[in-house]
């Protein structure tokens, strides 16, 4: 019990201090939503400092604090993707998945999203935008 205990502390100091030590790094990934009006994704080493970044990112385009919505927060980051999704009514939204270790991974989470057997209600559906495990937006493509 103690040599386990002793393991776990010794692990995470050494993560801690690695993250530290490096004076770089997003560890997680926010994303902030206000539906058809803003969003905001940031990257932090907690979920409190990236949500607050993202929501301060959603309220530049106009929308009110209240309006952006924490969607998902991912630790680690890994690679993400947003998917736009619209309904045959006409309601469109986006959904966000993040923590996939490679961006192929993430592109087939869009995939499946997107798969008409499983949502056959989607008029249009696609990856939009994709980050890397450190946060930079990449090209879709």
């Amino acid at each position: 019990m103690v040599s386990r205990f002793a393991f776990a502390a010794t692990a995470m100091l050494a993560l801690s201090s690695g993250a530290s030590a490096q004076g770089q790094g997003p560890v997680g990934i926010a994303f902030v939503e206000a539906p058809e009006m803003s969003s905001g994704v940031c990257t932090a080493g907690n979920p409190d400092a990236g949500f607050a970044c993202a929501r301060a990112k959603c309220m530049e385009s106009g929308a009110q604090a209240r309006d952006c919505l924490r969607v998902a927060w991912c630790f680690p980051s890994g690679w993400s993707v947003d998917v736009f999704m619209q309904h045959r009514e006409g309601p469109h939204w986006h959904e966000y998945s993040c923590g996939w270790q490679t961006r192929e991974a993430a592109m087939k989470a869009a995939e499946v999203k997107c798969d008409p057997g499983l949502n056959e209600h989607l008029i249009e559906c696609t990856a939009v935008r994709v980050w890397d495990p450190q946060g930079a937006e990449t090209d879709v493509q």
